[in-house]
């Protein structure tokens, strides 16, 4: 497939280290579509914490270097390789995966990553609906076994994972309580689902949850800072009930005994083990939700490519989160 030009913007890492690893180049092929792949013009690219643990080289995945980074894409389809008739040049997509790295001016995916991105979202919201919608989902119904009717406490619940799994909890029936750690983000989690909100900055915020739920506890947990919270968690459950581990920063000491006497359970979710048949189960899920109105992304900080170094070291130290993270080739 001839573009009309073939050099474009992307973010390279060609060593692992600090965000100051991010180099924008301006002189990087557009990628070719090859068969089953679609070429989309970004318009957004979604930020997700974990993007900057595989950049640090301190985590499981290492991608070979070097590489762009960024999976969540929203965009116009620019072109599709052989065999790809679901597409066609001009639409509106999503992508949950990229082959060539989303912090960039086109991107490359598998066709069966992208998804038609519905004239109810805006390309911000369509980059913030992959990894974070994904991971809720899975968090709550493949690996927590969410039932209507059970309480869920979102630690963490003003990001992008966090308000994800607030409004699917939601729609799905659950009792929800989130935390969030400025007024501005309580007041995000209540319009995004919740039935309460609590602020996790505040001394005595485990002893207001455990007021509110009463005897019983919670039913699930999802966590995205276990290293910090998960001791505090075992306290919040209810009998048999269970912490989705989302995120982690280090470790923690934690006493099995506060397991063992609610026969509780410690999980952990990572969306990058899925198979593509709970893949597949997720964007069924998603898209319905979307098209049922109840999945609507909430956009928080924007950044132009330029300024990615800031973007990561902004969604790690971070005064508090509100909403999903996004670049704007």
């Amino acid at each position: 497939m001839a573009a009309t030009r073939n050099v474009m913007r992307a973010v390279r890492v060609l060593e692992f280290g600090g965000p100051e690893v991010l180099k924008l180049q301006s002189d990087i092929l557009i990628p070719d579509p090859k068969q089953n792949q679609v070429l989309i013009k970004v318009h957004a690219c979604g930020v997700n914490p974990v993007e900057t643990y595989i950049r640090s080289g301190n985590y499981a995945r290492k991608p070979a270097l070097p590489y762009t980074p960024g999976s969540d894409v929203a965009g116009v389809v620019e072109g599709v390789g052989e065999h790809v008739t679901a597409f066609k040049k001009g639409d509106r997509v999503f992508a949950i995966a990229t082959i060539s790295g989303g912090y960039a001016d086109y991107a490359v995916a598998a066709a069966n990553k992208v998804f038609p991105l519905s004239d109810k979202l805006d390309f911000r919201q369509g980059a913030a609906i992959g990894i974070p919608y994904f991971t809720a989902y899975r968090a709550l119904f493949q690996k927590g076994c969410a039932k209507a009717g059970e309480s869920v406490l979102v630690h963490g619940a003003s990001g992008g994972v966090g308000v994800a799994a607030c409004q699917i909890a939601r729609a799905c029936g659950l009792k929800v309580l989130g935390t969030a750690g400025t007024e501005e983000g309580m007041n995000m989690v209540l319009r995004n689902g919740a039935h309460q909100a609590f602020n996790h900055r505040e001394a005595n915020y485990v002893e207001k949850i455990k007021e509110y739920t009463g005897m019983g506890g919670v039913d699930i947990i999802i966590e995205m800072l276990s290293n910090i919270n998960l001791a505090t968690d075992l306290q919040l459950l209810n009998y048999g009930g269970r912490v989705m581990v989302v995120g982690c920063r280090g470790p923690i000491e934690i006493n099995p005994r506060d397991i063992m006497s609610k026969e509780s359970s410690i999980t952990g979710v990572s969306l990058f083990l899925a198979t593509e048949e709970e893949k597949h189960e997720c964007a069924t899920a998603l898209l319905d939700g979307i098209e049922a109105g109840w999945l609507k992304p909430v956009v928080g900080s924007e950044y132009p490519l330029e300024k990615v170094v800031k973007a990561h070291e902004d969604i790690i130290h971070g005064g508090g989160a509100r909403g999903k993270m996004v670049l704007l080739p």
